[in-house]
């Protein structure tokens, strides 16, 4: 997920609490990690209703990128790269974006 998350107020009629809810793009970013048909249709729903604007979620992707880049489990970011492509080519229906990840995770190309 990027850092920091994003929230949003939702609002209700009730005083005595708030309510806050995980922003529509960062729901995508972390959608992206398992990426299973579910996922891919909750995304594809989500880009269709016009709640997700491509260079934001390229941003918030990068930032994710940043931050998971220094885990253990850094080896997984090409996949969720490749999964960040497949959107763009079947969602937006723009190229590519050039995500650069540190040279010592292997690619797998």
């Amino acid at each position: 997920m990027p850092l920091p998350p994003q929230w949003r107020a939702i609002p209700i009629t009730n005083e005595r609490f708030a309510v806050e809810a995980l922003d529509v793009v960062d729901v995508v970013v972390s959608k992206l990690k398992r990426f299973h048909a579910d996922d891919r249709q909750d995304i594809a729903a989500m880009i269709d209703k016009g709640l997700v604007q491509h260079p934001v979620l390229v941003e918030r992707f990068r930032s994710a990128v940043d931050r998971f880049s220094h885990e253990a489990r850094a080896d997984k970011l090409p996949r969720y790269v490749r999964n960040l492509h497949q959107v763009e080519r079947d969602q937006f229906d723009v190229p590519e974006t050039p995500i650069y990840l540190p040279d010592w995770i292997d690619q797998g190309d």
